[in-house]
């Protein structure tokens, strides 16, 4: 028998207690929440989906990648070439002010590459940017940027994941001082900053024509508003315009009601569950090949697709998501089997089950569920639910290693956006496994598509064989906003608010 999967009862009483203000153009505001508290703003010393949205609407990069073709444009760049294997050379766009009136020039562009690719500066995600070996100027409006070694992904990377920061500004006053004052060429400027609980964004009148366009919305006020009812209750209250990430079952409330727009659209991020294979917190069953398999068959992960997540969601086997570049779906899968989930225990030595620690850091429901179908085999998992940041920091220390997680690849269309960030002896690799590092190494360094394609596909096979990841289920997030704002979201899970207006 299947365990049983709680929707739950969502308590809008607080919310329908209200009487619905609709958004109030007049003062040209967006009022809008973040579910997580932020680390900080400054984008480099941050990993939440809330710091990537705030940095798409206050910083710029280089290129920018069309969200309809798919196409790399220019952004602060106007061109770009390889000129070998390793470097790229870009011609910048010139009139570009900073939002402190600071002139943008190849200064820039070489000060931020450079200081991100120190070791010795430790940004939070060194993936994003270790690629990179640094940039030089050629003249004030030309500058190259050195890879290490041949890297394929390097316009993906850059149109999301590099963003240009004034460098006479951040030379005098650091990721603290950034935290506090941000300063970019985006098409918002921010106002003001409260530290994880709220940031006011204003339309900057300087923005240059480039690919984001001109922003229609004067004022974006920002929240820290971490429980999905109080959101709610604003929602309906007038306090804010918009929230997203909503669960399924409150969204199919709120369309019910008619009162808000509802919009569903697919993610690029998956859940996942990991296991310490390796051993790095010490001996444990996910040693065993078997215990891993039978995580993978206890779990019915397309129940949870259809009770929990619903609307665009879908099964995933392999360890990325499936529109990525290199993305193998020709995998070992794992179907709800609980008979064979429990043989293969008795196989590996735990006849009578086992008792863990399991980890998670969103998406409760979901991390319960994944309980109840593991003690249905006989697994007792004790559920740790942490702070992402806390997680994480276990994590480089080599300890909860089993657990529920998700990544977004921080919107990269390229597996080397996921599987190269899991998979290659990083801090948050429980694999460990040499021959996997190799054939993702070479798939990140070559530009060869069908090398990279065959190596990628080596390294998936193997992940999902040897059951080192556990792949879930793709995300989709439900946005449910006033029928005055007018929004069509997009599937790299960017809330863009300079692609806004009223209606």
């Amino acid at each position: 028998m299947k365990p049983f999967l709680a929707t739950g009862v969502i308590a809008f009483t607080t919310a329908l207690s209200c009487g619905q203000a609709f958004a109030n153009k007049s003062d040209d505001t967006l009022h809008t929440a973040f579910s997580k508290e932020l680390e900080s703003v400054d984008f480099y010393f941050q990993s939440a989906r809330e710091g990537t949205i705030f940095a798409r609407q206050v910083w710029d990069g280089l290129v920018f990648r069309d969200q309809t073709t798919g196409d790399y444009v220019g952004n602060l760049a106007s061109s770009w070439k390889w000129v070998d294997d390793t470097t790229l050379e870009f011609k910048l766009r010139e009139g570009v002010k900073f939002h402190n009136g600071e002139e943008f020039d190849a200064d820039d562009v070489v000060f931020t590459v450079n200081y991100v690719v120190n070791p010795d500066n430790h940004v939070t995600v060194p993936g994003n940017v270790n690629w990179m070996k640094g940039a030089e100027k050629v003249d004030k409006y030309t500058v190259r940027i050195t890879t290490n070694g041949p890297f394929p992904a390097a316009l993906e990377y850059l149109s999301g994941l590099v963003a240009i920061y004034p460098n006479d500004y951040y030379a005098e006053v650091g990721p603290s001082g950034m935290a506090l004052k941000p300063v970019g060429t985006g098409p918002y400027r921010v106002e003001s900053v409260e530290p994880g609980k709220h940031f006011v964004l204003k339309k900057f009148d300087g923005y240059y024509d480039g690919p984001k366009g001109q922003p229609s919305i004067g004022t974006i006020d920002i929240r820290t508003i971490p429980d999905i009812n109080t959101q709610l209750a604003e929602l309906f209250s007038g306090g804010i315009d918009m929230i997203w990430n909503v669960p399924a079952d409150q969204a199919e409330q709120l369309a019910a009601m008619d009162q808000f727009t509802v919009a569903n659209e697919s993610t690029m991020r998956i859940g996942y569950i990991t296991m310490d294979a390796a051993g790095r917190g010490g001996e444990g069953p996910f040693a065993k090949k078997e215990v891993r398999q039978a995580i993978g068959y206890a779990i019915d992960r397309q129940a949870i697709v259809e009770n929990l997540l619903k609307g665009s969601s879908k099964v995933v086997n392999s360890a990325c998501f499936p529109s990525q570049f290199g993305c193998e779906q020709d995998v070992e899968t794992y179907s709800y089997d609980p008979a064979k989930a429990k043989a293969l225990l008795a196989e590996a030595g735990y006849p009578d089950g086992l008792t863990v620690d399991f980890y998670a850091y969103r998406n409760r429901p979901y991390a319960e569920a994944m309980m109840a179908y593991l003690a249905d085999v006989g697994i007792k998992a004790n559920l740790n639910y942490l702070k992402y940041s806390a997680l994480r920091d276990m994590q480089k220390k080599g300890s909860a290693g089993f657990g529920f997680l998700t990544w977004g690849s921080n919107s990269i269309n390229d597996v080397s956006a996921i599987t190269s960030q899991f998979f290659k002896f990083g801090d948050q690799d429980f694999a460990r496994d040499e021959e996997v590092k190799t054939w993702l190494d070479t798939g990140d360094k070559s530009v060869d598509d069908k090398v990279r394609k065959e190596n990628y596909s080596k390294a998936l096979k193997k992940i999902a064989e040897e059951a080192y990841w556990i792949p879930l289920f793709s995300y989709n997030s439900n946005y449910v906003f006033s029928k005055d704002v007018a929004f069509t979201p997009t599937p790299d899970e960017i809330v863009r608010f300079f692609d806004m207006s009223w209606k």
